[in-house]
C-alpha cells in the first residue's frame, strides 16, 4: 500500500525537519492520514472499498458520493483506480439508461 491518496493523489509523504528550541534540525517526513473508506456506489449498486485521505473523504461527501464527485471530475485530476471506478460507473448509467445514449 503507498502512501498516495487513491481518489485523486493530491495528498502524498512529504519531507521537512523537526526544529528544537537550539534551532537544530533533524529530517522527519509527514505522512498523510490515509485510511480505508467502504462508499456505497448508487450506479454499480455496490460497495467500492478504497484507501483515501479524511480530506478527499470529506471532499467525497460534500459532493454527495463517490458517484457524483467522481463524474463530475476531470480525468486529469483522478488516479488510475479512481479512473477505472468512474469508467464502471459511466457503463453502469449506460446499461440502466440506453435512451440517454442516443
Amino acid at each position: 500500500m503507498s502512501r498516495v491518496c487513491s481518489i485523486n493523489g493530491n495528498k502524498a509523504v512529504m519531507s521537512g525537519n523537526n526544529v528544537s528550541h537550539s534551532n537544530r534540525k533533524t529530517k522527519r517526513r509527514f505522512l498523510p492520514n490515509i485510511q480505508n473508506f467502504a462508499l456505497w456506489s448508487d450506479a454499480l449498486n455496490r460497495v467500492v472499498r478504497l484507501d483515501m485521505t479524511t480530506s478527499g473523504a470529506r471532499t467525497v461527501e460534500h459532493n454527495n458520493g463517490i458517484d457524483n464527485y467522481l463524474l463530475s471530475t476531470a480525468n486529469s485530476k483522478l488516479t488510475k483506480t479512481a479512473l477505472l471506478i468512474k469508467k464502471q460507473i459511466k457503463s453502469a448509467i449506460a446499461k440502466k439508461n440506453p435512451e440517454l445514449n442516443a
